[in-house]
């Protein structure tokens, strides 16, 4: 069986407020690529939705390898939902290996987000959290400890 080429293009995440979402990521060392509205047939052909209106930005890990697709609805109105707990199905959290988790922790708080409950460790692997970040969203952050 042949196998197509296949990699991961990027996370998309809809938010209620792109700009603080954006300040949110930036500050724990993102950097935007890109930014658009995004309106249209074609839009409401990928996307599914009629009417679909989107102000988007791209984002991306200073390795140049991650990217996350923040997007904040138009039109239709954006749905507001419960925060994902960590124990839901389906996808419901970004994750990021950092190099300094007291540094990005510190990034958080600026924007209000703190652990769920505290920084936990991975038999000296790895020190690693989860915090709600803009919208809702869960992230969570790991330092690698033993670093191989």
């Amino acid at each position: 069986m042949r196998h197509m080429a296949i990699r991961l293009e990027n996370v998309g995440i809809a938010v209620r407020d792109l700009e603080a979402a954006i300040s949110f990521f930036t500050d724990l060392g993102l950097t935007v690529i890109g930014r658009d509205t995004v309106s249209g047939e074609w839009t409401d052909t990928a996307v599914g939705l009629d009417g679909n209106h989107a102000r988007i930005a791209m984002l991306q890990t200073p390795d140049g390898r991650g990217r996350l697709e923040l997007f904040e609805y138009i039109h239709p109105e954006a749905i507001e939902t419960e925060p994902t707990l960590p124990n839901e199905i389906g996808m419901h959290r970004v994750a990021f290996a950092v190099d300094d988790i007291d540094v990005a922790l510190a990034a958080a708080a600026k924007h209000g987000c703190r652990p769920l409950r505290g920084v936990a460790n991975y038999r000296d692997i790895y020190k690693l959290t989860y915090l709600r970040g803009p919208s809702g969203i869960l992230v969570m952050l790991a330092e690698e400890l033993k670093k191989g």
